[in-house]
């Protein structure tokens, strides 16, 4: 029975264990819940023909010694009546029939332990879809959380990076402010110094010079015009 061969790792398997390992429990947990509800919709099948070969077998195992009781008792009132070619004839029944029974109590024995173990997985299967069903919204929940938190951390990283150049583009600006209050300052630098005695020189010198207008009205009165 192909469900029988999978008997150890559905027992063993430990619900919390693999919730913990999920990947992607929002997702995970649904398919490995639909999953567990087809075992269990299989378990349930197969426990229903082990339980019936069980009973089966026991009745037969019950009606073969019921059988070589039977024949038992016929011995012995054959021998009571004095007829041992008789007895002999139940006796070599009975032996068949105890032959017989070896074989029903071994095929009795497989299939009562197989309905234990069937009875084993319906049980364990049920408690662990009991305990999935439970913290399935749980877990959801947990998910939706963590993903909204996760988005709110992106959200924080971005904001850092935008503060990150808008700093950095402060410091060019006051970089290139340094660059043009120094470029002025060499400029100014580079300018030739005021002769401040040229100047007064110039100022000076004009005031010896005749205007036009005054040497026009000089020759006028000269010519009597």
């Amino acid at each position: 029975m192909a469900i029988l061969e999978r008997f150890g790792d559905i027992i063993k398997a430990n619900i919390n264990v693999l919730l913990e390992k999920m990947e992607d429990p929002e997702k995970m947990i649904d398919q490995y819940l639909e999953d567990m509800m087809k075992d269990l919709a299989e378990v349930k099948q197969s426990t229903a023909e082990v339980m019936a070969e069980e009973t089966r077998t026991k009745r037969l195992v019950d009606q073969n010694e019921a059988e070589v009781a039977k024949y038992n008792e016929f011995a012995k009132k054959a021998l009571m009546a004095g007829n041992e070619a008789d007895a002999r004839t139940f006796i070599n029944k009975k032996q068949e029939l105890e032959n017989v029974g070896a074989g029903l109590m071994t095929a009795y024995a497989a299939a009562h332990e197989n309905a234990i173990k069937m009875r084993q997985m319906h049980d364990k299967l049920t408690a662990d879809i009991e305990t999935l069903k439970t913290r399935r919204q749980v877990i959801k929940s947990k998910v939706k959380v963590a993903k909204t938190q996760e988005t709110l951390n992106e959200a924080t990283q971005a904001t850092k990076k935008i503060a990150g150049a808008k700093s950095a583009f402060e410091r060019m600006e006051d970089k290139a402010s340094r660059m043009l209050d120094e470029a002025n300052a060499m400029a100014e630098l580079n300018m030739e110094p005021i002769d401040e005695a040229k100047a007064l020189e110039e100022k000076y010198a004009s005031m010896g010079n005749a205007s036009v207008d005054d040497e026009l009205n000089k020759l006028k009165e000269e010519l009597g015009l």
